[in-house]
């Protein structure tokens, strides 16, 4: 069976890298670079890896780097929007500054906060920053989103987008095990037109995509 791409679902994976045990493939039409299935970890051994995460709501530099996102996302929010932050984590710093800033906030994490009830409304905006690139099911999580977002609401990613393929098996996102999507601008691109988006990009690393 010819594999398809997890963020476009085209048949049009190609190989890309082999680094060490790890094969990558590259996709013709959204431009992700995926790690194939068959490298990725189970999840007890992601799990590992994540409870090494150190995402305190008190660290200024974290918090300055979530800004990145929260303070182009807060420019275009209401007063008291009811947000959700996908995959917080185990420390939702993210959102712990979007409720300082007036937002009213849920979260989600299929690990440190499985409540699935907080999956079954609307939201005015979604973030979703460190997420996307640990996705398996990056296109089944992006029509999910989508779903749960009020027309007109606004869906905030950050993660490194993918640039230089020469230097692709030395980057450091590459190197955590966990991540198995990375996507470019053109990638963001692709899922803006996927899904009706209007996409803005503010800062490197930084996509918001607005539901129509």
């Amino acid at each position: 069976m010819t594999p398809r791409c997890p963020v476009c679902e085209t048949s049009a994976l190609e190989p890309f890298q082999v680094i060490g045990d790890t094969r990558y493939q590259r996709c013709g039409t959204c431009e992700a670079t995926v790690m194939e299935e068959s490298c990725w970890l189970e999840a007890h051994e992601e799990k590992a890896i994540y409870d090494l995460h150190d995402n305190n709501p008190d660290d200024a530099g974290y918090r300055r780097f979530l800004s990145k996102l929260t303070g182009p996302l807060l420019g275009r929010l209401q007063p008291r929007s009811f947000g959700l932050d996908f995959g917080c984590g185990p420390g939702p710093a993210l959102a712990a500054m979007l409720r300082e800033a007036g937002m009213d906030m849920a979260v989600y994490d299929p690990f440190f906060c499985p409540e699935e009830s907080v999956l079954e409304r609307q939201y005015d905006f979604i973030t979703c920053t460190e997420v996307v690139e640990h996705l398996h099911h990056p296109a089944e999580t992006f029509r999910q989103l989508d779903s749960l977002l009020v027309p007109g609401g606004w869906l905030g990613v950050m993660t490194c987008f993918q640039t230089d393929d020469e230097r692709f098996a030395n980057w450091h996102y590459r190197r955590d095990p966990t991540h198995i999507v990375f996507y470019r601008r053109a990638t963001m691109k692709w899922l803006a037109r996927a899904h009706g988006w209007v996409l803005d990009i503010p800062a490197k690393d930084v996509a918001l995509f607005q539901k129509r």
